[in-house]
């Protein structure tokens, strides 16, 4: 465990009035980065979500290519420009990533449970955003819980291994995916892989396309993710 009693150490946006969290959103960060790069968009979201308290957990390894950075797994077989030279290629190398995100994503899991059990909540009243290797994570850790969350925002992410989904999903929280269609290091292709694997394994999934944008997040995408937590989040548990 770390200084914070958690998991998984990192940064922490309470609720905006200080008063006990309703809910809890966590963000997971992409290769090479940390929970800070993300921890920001929680004043965004606030405004629409007051009661809930917001995380951004660094991943447990350094990064392999920047020394001040954090990765969920290595990527040193994974080849952008490849994907670029040879778009049929994308779902070869997301399988072959199938392996890596499955490394620490026990130690996410026992993450997402020790927030909820701080805050009082079930899982029903979180939601998990992920940008880049962080939507891979997940999707690879929501997806198999026991029990579903709330919702899973995916931006300019994938789906990895998803030869292996049917035999392994043990629940389908709703999903929206999000990605720009310039994105350089991620291809746009991926969202659409992934909806159609997600939507075959009998998940409610959307999906939004970011004109022009690379691989980021723009205004247009974070409206897109506050509307949908919004509506998944804001309402008495049932």
């Amino acid at each position: 465990m770390t200084r914070s009693g958690l998991p998984l150490e990192g940064a922490f946006y309470p609720t905006r009035n200080l008063a006990p969290a309703r809910s809890v959103v966590v963000f997971l960060h992409g290769y090479g980065a940390s929970g800070d790069d993300l921890i920001d968009f929680s004043a965004f979201l606030t405004a629409n979500l007051p009661d809930t308290a917001f995380y951004a957990p660094d991943a447990p390894e350094p990064c392999e290519i920047a020394p001040f950075g954090f990765q969920w797994f290595s990527l040193q077989t994974y080849d952008p420009g490849m994907l670029r030279r040879d778009p049929r290629s994308l779902p070869r190398a997301l399988e072959d990533m199938a392996e890596g995100a499955k490394t620490h994503a026990g130690l996410l899991n026992d993450y997402l449970s020790a927030v909820m059990e701080r805050h009082g909540l079930g899982p029903e009243r979180l939601a998990v955003i992920g940008f880049s290797q962080g939507t891979m994570m997940a999707l690879e850790v929501t997806l198999r819980r026991e029990v579903p969350v709330a919702a899973v925002v995916g931006f300019s992410g994938g789906l990895v291994g998803a030869s292996r989904l049917a035999d392994e999903i043990r629940c389908r929280p709703p999903v929206q995916l999000i990605h720009g269609d310039a994105d350089e290091m991620v291809p746009f292709g991926a969202m659409s892989l992934a909806q159609h694997a997600l939507a075959a394994a009998g998940v409610d999934v959307r999906s939004h396309v970011c004109r022009g944008l690379g691989h980021g997040i723009d205004t247009a995408g974070m409206f897109v993710a506050r509307d949908f937590l919004f509506h998944r989040l804001e309402t008495e548990p049932s």
